[in-house]
């Protein structure tokens, strides 16, 4: 039987291209099962399971947010925090033309842009975090300060 050959998606390639050391998680998805509740409930570590959400602010245009996957996105905090007066939610028909990515595969690393990113103050509190790598069932964890260094973002507190 042959070996599965490793996904390089954009995240990866990128994380590499840095020498961010990081691991790769798997799980099964489907269309009705494909957002972080289903990854964290397939690799049981819900705290580490942070989802990347894409706002557009009324002056910055697309901005970035990765919370925990459990958790709602305020989006007073992240306006305040990006300076902007409004933002509201990327629609999702608009999603892969900004980004590159479908939902439930949208990784904050490798977007066909670098947009404004604001990671949730909680993931400094946490060794490692797990998010997207760039593909549905393909998850990728690594340090906090790693991912905010490769995507140039600030920690802020933006949770509701």
């Amino acid at each position: 039987m042959a070996k599965k050959k490793p996904v390089k998606t954009n995240a990866i390639r990128l994380i590499e291209q840095q020498k961010i050391p990081y691991t790769e998680h798997r799980y099964e998805w489907s269309e009705e099962h494909s957002g972080a509740d289903e990854a964290a409930k397939q690799l049981g570590q819900t705290e580490k399971i942070y989802k990347t959400l894409l706002a557009m602010g009324n002056k910055t245009g697309p901005l970035v947010a990765v919370i925990p996957g459990d958790r709602e996105l305020d989006l007073k905090k992240i306006a305040k925090a990006s300076g902007n007066k409004k933002v509201e939610m990327l629609h999702l028909r608009d999603l892969e033309t900004t980004t590159g990515y479908i939902r439930g595969g949208c990784s904050p690393v490798g977007m066909k842009k670098l947009f404004p990113t604001y990671i949730d103050s909680s993931a400094e509190t946490l060794d490692t975090v797990i998010v997207s790598a760039g593909r549905r069932g393909l998850q990728m964890e690594l340090k906090p300060a790693d991912l905010a260094k490769v995507v140039g973002a600030d920690f802020v507190e933006i949770l509701g």
